[in-house]
């Protein structure tokens, strides 16, 4: 239960529409009367997500679900994916939805903030995942390749009203935490980054600390894990780094507070 509660945490990035791209508005879930289907543990966060949003939007009473991960082929060759189309059941419009959730470190410069949202290993970009939104994965579901994979579902693109789902946690660095994020809001930032010099200092030392795996990475921290030392987790972190991985830490403060942050390997 607790990666539906994180997920339904995480706000979308912005509410309407902004950068070319309309967010979908999740409907309200009742989680009281929610029994979640048990997700795959060895999934890659990306597939997890979408067990998550389509099992949350399977118990709402608005939304169907006509389709998942349609899969638009030229001959054998894949030119992508639709990952999701559903049906309103209140206004019977059809709606494609590119999901995406997304952990973002916030580089400080003179650029827009935009600029500045970067995958902890300095492997993703906002601004590269928008791009690509709206320029590849949008537009599939208007090529002559999808509309016979469309006519299997009884639909036509020009029934189809387009959306994206996109969500993130923010992480800003630990020497601005008071950073502006505008357009941005605040009640996006889940924690902080820091690079390895400043996690060897006193400051951290006293602290207790948990690596999640992937897996886990969407739940808010919570005690029923496994905390170490400063000193017993460092040997564990300093291999990450050295493979140019940026592990998340789960901090446990003597307030009993807990904090999210990401450890730099640049």
């Amino acid at each position: 239960m607790r990666d539906f509660e994180g997920f339904l945490a995480t706000p979308t990035l912005w509410k309407g529409s902004a950068y070319g791209l309309t967010q979908f508005e999740f409907p309200s879930i009742n989680l009281e009367c929610f029994t979640p289907k048990a997700i795959p543990h060895k999934l890659r966060l990306g597939h997890r997500v979408e067990h998550i949003f389509t099992q949350l939007l399977d118990h709402s009473e608005r939304y169907h679900i006509l389709g998942h991960n349609i899969q638009i082929k030229h001959h054998k060759q894949t030119l992508g994916e639709l990952d999701f189309i559903v049906k309103d059941n209140l206004t019977a419009q059809v709606i494609h939805i590119e999901l995406s959730y997304k952990f973002y470190v916030v580089i400080p410069s003179n650029a827009p903030i935009e600029a500045g949202l970067i995958g902890p290993n300095r492997k993703d970009a906002f601004l590269t995942k928008i791009s690509k939104t709206r320029e590849k994965q949008l537009p599939l579901l208007y090529s002559d390749q999808a509309r016979h994979t469309l006519s299997t579902l009884g639909l036509s693109a020009s029934q189809i009203i387009q959306n994206c789902y996109f969500c993130a946690q923010l992480f800003v660095p630990y020497r601005h935490l008071k950073l502006n994020l505008a357009p941005f809001d605040t009640l996006h930032i889940k924690g902080y980054w820091v690079q390895w010099s400043d996690f060897c200092t006193s400051a951290f030392r006293s602290l207790i600390y948990y690596i999640p795996q992937k897996s886990e990475w969407i739940q808010e921290p919570h005690d029923e894990v496994a905390w170490k030392t400063h000193t017993e987790i460092t040997s564990t972190i300093t291999v990450l780094l050295h493979n140019q991985r940026a592990p998340l830490l789960w901090i446990k403060k003597a307030s009993l507070s807990f904090e999210k942050c990401f450890v730099v390997w640049w």
